[in-house]
């Protein structure tokens, strides 16, 4: 089928904009192509540093005739999605040989864990982390003895730390290796359930940590829809991955194929054979929109708002905030998982998944198909299954239909007619609200509003009762410039309790939920940061706020809030433990949330 036009319009407008920084950045990669293969260029004695320790196969990489693939881990064994990489190197290593190349280790990239960090200091760090991770897997490439990448990462800022680092270096070849998600626990609902009652005292901690342990419960990445599994469907949807690559469990024969398949394609796609396919020529503006379109359909995670803008910025093309508004607008919401529905990926992969949907997708005209993949050309392979035929790996056509239509619908008999994620605008800034699982009337609050600096106080007000009523909760001084913007998602639980009491609440805030919050309505990201001279900073308790999916509105309607002189609470408590002391440059440097929070990019 033809490309929707106002899809098309929407990628000519996004083409137009960047058309100054996309040449630029396409002229900076062809002339690193143009050196030619990255070895050529090391004296002796910097080869001679680079492959001492690779033994029988030193000769290969002085002469040249076989790719050195270079690999970059996020591996710990702290993290459940991470710690199946640990074997990695070693396989991805025989792999190699096999397809008459080299593997090398090129460095490790730090992947901390926001369910750990999660309501601690530590999670001031995480969204920081995302740029140190790029940073990071730059040290590890600039070596230069590497004819191609395969990245090797999955959760929230991981991904798009080591996608800015690909499209960095853009004239490598490169492929997204993934390691599954986990097979599935206790049911994230039932989970949920436990968190509120712990929140209302119904339950004692012993409970909650039984819930916590049986749903978190193995290696792989954790089976909710948050960032991570997000992060996994755009690697498809931009063709980063193999197709079908993202929702394989670890430890399977077929897991096991997939990252052999993908060393294999590592190798025949460097410059030194007839397959030259550089990321650089992935990752332009249609593979942008592309994955515009997998987190609308599927509902995605509200931190790939952020990490997003980033990623294309460091490919040269520029999004806005308005674009993912414009793709929301005409994209179908074709799933239903949690904390959309109560579907985990696991039964959303059974019900026919990534390929299903891509292939419908494709059919519908709302997505490019005409685009150059890590694959190869053209985004229609991402609609076929991998299987195993004894020890042979092949792609088959992806199901047409649906296995469970409670998890999984086509485009033209959808859960909703747009994909739920809207840009707010208003005397408030500009901000972000996902609206896939929340409620249609609470689509608009019009409340006092209840002012906090951190979300322990929201926390403590709950517990004295304070907080019944209908509030707008406006929770300010958590942007990146004044904290690093860690995620609030402890507050989901008390907030949700809090409209099962029939209250109508809202949370604005210039911080960031969790990609796995959904049923309370949150204008999140907001900006200016009230750091930054937002007019969130002047807001007082009792101010009316309309928070307005509907019509896109942000509002303070009180008079003369702008008049006010900007509170000022003392945010020294930030900058010291845990590490924060050494970011005092990130958050002094670090851009606006609607430019991607940048630091290095």
């Amino acid at each position: 089928m033809p490309l929707d036009s106002r899809l098309e319009a929407i990628t000519d407008r996004i083409r137009e904009r960047s058309r100054d920084s996309r040449e630029g950045y396409l002229r900076r990669m062809r002339n690193q192509a143009q050196k030619g293969p990255r070895r050529a260029h090391l004296t002796c004695g910097n080869q001679a540093h680079a492959y001492a320790a690779m033994g029988d196969q030193k000769d290969d990489l002085v002469a040249e005739r076989m790719p050195n693939i270079g690999i970059v881990t996020a591996y710990n064994d702290m993290l459940s999605a991470h710690q199946p990489y640990a074997d990695y190197p070693d396989r991805i290593k025989a792999a190699a040989r096999a397809a008459g190349a080299t593997a090398q280790v090129a460095g490790g990239v730090p992947a901390m864990c926001d369910g750990v960090t999660q309501g601690q200091q530590g999670m001031e760090l995480s969204l920081f982390s995302r740029d140190v991770i790029a940073l990071a897997a730059g040290v590890a490439l600039s070596h230069n003895t590497f004819d191609s990448a395969l990245y090797l990462g999955i959760c929230d800022k991981i991904v798009p730390g080591l996608v800015i680092a690909a499209a960095t270096f853009g004239y490598l070849p490169g492929l997204f290796v993934p390691a599954g998600p986990m097979v599935s626990g206790m049911p994230n609902e039932e989970k949920s359930q436990v968190r509120r009652d712990f929140a209302e005292g119904k339950v004692g901690r012993e409970a909650l940590m039984a819930a916590e342990m049986a749903s978190y419960h193995g290696p792989g990445t954790c089976t909710f829809y948050g960032t991570a599994n997000t992060n996994q469907m755009l690697m498809e949807f931009m063709g980063l991955h193999l197709p079908g690559a993202s929702f394989v469990n670890p430890g399977t024969p077929l897991r096991d194929a997939l990252t052999d398949a993908a060393v294999k394609r590592a190798a025949a796609m460097t410059g030194l054979g007839n397959d030259y396919t550089p990321v650089c020529d992935v990752l332009d503006e249609r593979a942008y929109v592309n994955g515009l379109v997998g987190l609308m359909a599927t509902g995605g995670s509200t931190n790939l708002v952020l990490h997003l803008v980033a990623m294309a910025r460091a490919s040269g093309v520029q999004l806005t905030c308005g674009d993912f508004d414009a793709v929301s607008e005409i994209t179908p919401l074709m799933a239903r998982v949690y904390p959309n529905g109560l579907a985990d990926v696991n039964h959303f992969h059974a019900a026919g998944g990534l390929p299903f949907m891509i292939g419908r997708l494709l059919d519908a005209g709302l997505l490019h198909e005409d685009v150059q993949t890590s694959a190869g050309k053209g985004l229609s392979a991402y609609a076929q299954d991998p299987k195993l035929s004894g020890d042979r790996l092949t792609w088959e056509p992806g199901p047409r239909d649906s296995l469970n239509d409670k998890i999984l619908r086509t485009p033209t008999e959808p859960f909703a007619a747009s994909g739920g994620l809207k840009q707010v605008h208003g005397n408030l800034g500009l901000g972000v609200m996902k609206i896939s699982a929340v409620a249609p009337e609470l689509h608009v609050v019009e409340a006092p509003a209840r002012v906090f600096h951190t979300q322990d106080a929201v926390k403590e007000a709950f517990k004295a009762g304070t907080l019944d009523g209908d509030h707008v909760i406006v929770v300010r001084y958590q942007g990146p410039r004044a904290n690093g913007m860690p995620e609030l998602h402890g507050l989901t639980p008390i907030l949700t309790v809090l409209l099962q009491r029939g209250h109508k609440v809202a949370l604005v805030t210039d911080g960031r939920m969790s990609g796995a919050s959904g049923k309370v309505p949150a204008a999140i990201h907001v900006a200016p940061e009230a750091l930054d001279g937002g007019l969130i900073a002047k807001v007082e308790d009792g101010d009316i706020i309309r928070v307005d999916a509907a019509g896109g509105r942000l509002d303070v309607l009180t008079e003369g809030v702008a008049d006010r002189t900007p509170v000022q609470p003392d945010l020294s408590g930030n900058e010291f433990g845990l590490g924060r002391e050494l970011f005092s440059i990130f958050r002094s440097t670090a851009g606006r949330s609607d430019t991607g929070a940048g630091v290095v990019i």
